[in-house]
């Protein structure tokens, strides 16, 4: 019921996910990531514990489809899931269980992997696979929103459209790029609007947040209020 791709970017050190579905919020369950380890997408009847464990796998050295089998190992309902993931390493793995609803399958490739199931056939995984790839000079996030416009536009979910998110992640134990679209006619569309949104209001202050490297941020209240008047805000922190 869903299709994906998860990267690495190498020259960043961020990890992502991409993904959308004929199904309610599907930001919620299926992607995730953490700094320094890699990105997961579980999916297919999707079990939420398997993105965790496929992390901590690979966190402990595992390659990802060593890590994606060890977390599948106690799951009896593995032959209905589709998982795939990536390392620090740019190294891939992907599994679709053997009762995925068709079109199933998966891409695992250097650096990122697609997988998805219910879709309508294979041109979908593949044109992600080509879009991410022709797009490389793009940064991370609107070329992962290239990949999932070109599986859309070769069929997508065969069911239809509801939801879709982007998760990233580069130093911190908190994702820099969280959106999610929970419910939209178009809703890769809105992921659109959100990430140009994102890239406008969000992403030049990301820095000046408390971070591994700057606990504290930017607490100088001169410096902030003289930024907010430069925006044409009427704002001042109570003295």
């Amino acid at each position: 019921m869903t299709w994906s791709i998860v990267a690495h970017d190498p020259a960043t050190g961020a990890f992502a996910v991409a993904v959308t579905t004929c199904s309610f919020a599907v930001g919620a369950s299926c992607p995730h990531v953490r700094a320094g380890v890699g990105a997961v997408s579980t999916q297919s009847f999707t079990n939420r514990y398997l993105g965790p464990a496929v992390l901590d796998g690979m966190a402990r050295g595992l390659p990802p489809g060593a890590a994606i089998e060890g977390a599948l190992a106690g799951d009896e309902g593995r032959h209905l899931r589709q998982v795939h993931a990536v390392d620090r390493f740019g190294r891939s793995a992907a599994f679709t269980g053997a009762n995925c609803v068709e079109w199933a399958g998966d891409r695992a490739m250097a650096g990122f992997s697609v997988a998805g199931n219910m879709l309508a056939g294979p041109a979908v995984v593949n044109d992600t696979v080509a879009a991410f790839t022709i797009n490389a000079d793009m940064p991370l996030p609107e070329r992962l929103s290239l990949a999932l416009d070109a599986g859309e536009a070769a069929g997508g979910d065969r069911r239809g459209r509801q939801s879709a998110a982007m998760r990233l992640v580069t130093t911190e134990d908190f994702p820099d790029l969280d959106i999610r679209v929970d419910d939209h006619p178009e809703p890769l569309a809105e992921l659109r609007r959100l990430l140009a949104i994102w890239r406008r209001d969000r992403a030049p202050f990301l820095d000046r947040q408390p971070r591994k490297g700057n606990p504290s941020g930017i607490a100088d209240m001169e410096a902030i209020e003289a930024a907010w008047t430069a925006a044409g805000l009427d704002l001042r922190f109570r003295r």
